[in-house]
């Protein structure tokens, strides 16, 4: 699907080595103020090419509102935000035509249309999570007014957990030819009580849901997440008194509802799959090859999640906050 969300839908679109990469936007609510200053920070941080550490990709990433806003606000209608890709050079895959690179998606995409987009694997691309920063970006405009903030970092890379360290294990694998996964956590604080359904409708499960749909993420954990299972009912309950919760071990969620305090979510972020190194692997015809994979990559991707990380969970709080609006009769602005 390419479709996100319920109330706030987002539509992206666009390959990694296509013309360009995109978003449409339904049902933002009217009156937000909103430009293209407003957007481009979020998608500056995702960026490619901004260190020796990622992707030597040089793309300037600016994005354009086509439609949906007028005199600086947004109209009510779809907004369509664009960016175009300019530094393609779609011939770094010409090799890969007929390989499967492990860990990607082209062995599966292959599996359910019966054809893929070799070029950087199009729509399987981590290209196309521009798109969702840029909605994200929108989003987050949109709560800001109720003094909801979302703020995200990287807590380990490769084992390492200080900030040089976190560096060096990055450098130690592009120099090997190889890739370092790490972990990622994205906190929103300012979310009202009360936000998502109990059942089928869990916020817990859908920003699990959404941080999941981020390419390169195998694992979420909210709170104290799988440290869960090694507490006692005792140290896991978050006792409350007059003025509210004295911990919040459950990170901001119970019985899929939110509790006011802040929501913590952490991510498990997959070294990157493309690697320098040789790989076993198998051609479209199922004869057994030998793989290295070329062209520009990030040797870690979990410093380039982070907005894009951020943005996810805007999005699954904004729709919240609209569904909620059904309920409660007030109104999103």
């Amino acid at each position: 699907m390419n479709t996100f969300g319920r109330n706030f839908r987002c539509t992206t679109f666009g390959e990694s080595h296509g013309l360009a990469v995109g978003v449409v936007i339904d049902g933002c609510p009217p009156g937000v103020p909103l430009a293209e200053a407003d957007i481009q920070p979020y998608l500056d941080r995702r960026r490619p090419g901004k260190s020796p550490l990622e992707s030597a990709r040089m793309e300037p990433d600016r994005v354009e509102i086509l439609s949906g806003v007028f005199e600086g606000r947004t109209t009510g209608a779809p907004i369509a935000l664009l960016v175009r890709n300019q530094d393609v050079r779609s011939e770094d895959y010409d090799t890969l035509r007929d390989l499967f690179r492990p860990g990607h998606a082209d062995y599966t995409w292959q599996a359910k249309y019966g054809l893929r987009d070799h070029r950087g694997g199009g729509r399987s691309s981590g290209r196309e999570t521009l798109a969702r920063v840029a909605a994200g970006a929108v989003a987050l405009r949109c709560l800001a007014p109720y003094g909801i903030s979302i703020r995200g970092r990287v807590i380990e890379i490769h084992g390492a957990t200080e900030p040089e360290a976190m560096e060096a294990e990055i450098r130690a694998a592009l120099k090997a030819g190889d890739s370092v996964g790490g972990i990622v956590e994205v906190i929103a604080s300012g979310c009202p009580a009360g936000l998502g359904d109990p059942v089928f409708g869990k916020l817990d499960a859908a920003i699990a849901g959404a941080m999941m749909g981020i390419g390169a993420v195998k694992g979420v954990e909210i709170g104290e997440g799988f440290g869960a299972a090694r507490l006692l009912g005792s140290e896991m309950n978050d006792p409350i008194d007059a003025d509210g919760f004295l911990s919040n071990h459950a990170g901001g969620i119970l019985g899929g509802i939110s509790t006011g305090e802040d929501i913590v979510v952490r991510l498990a972020v997959k070294p990157t799959p493309s690697i320098r190194k040789i790989q076993r692997t198998v051609d479209t015809t199922g004869r057994e090859r030998e793989i290295s994979v070329g062209g520009r990559h990030d040797p870690c991707i979990a410093p380039r999640i982070v907005p894009v990380a951020e943005c996810m969970m805007a999005l699954v709080i904004i729709d919240a906050m609209l569904e909620q609006a059904k309920y409660r009769g007030w109104e999103v602005r």
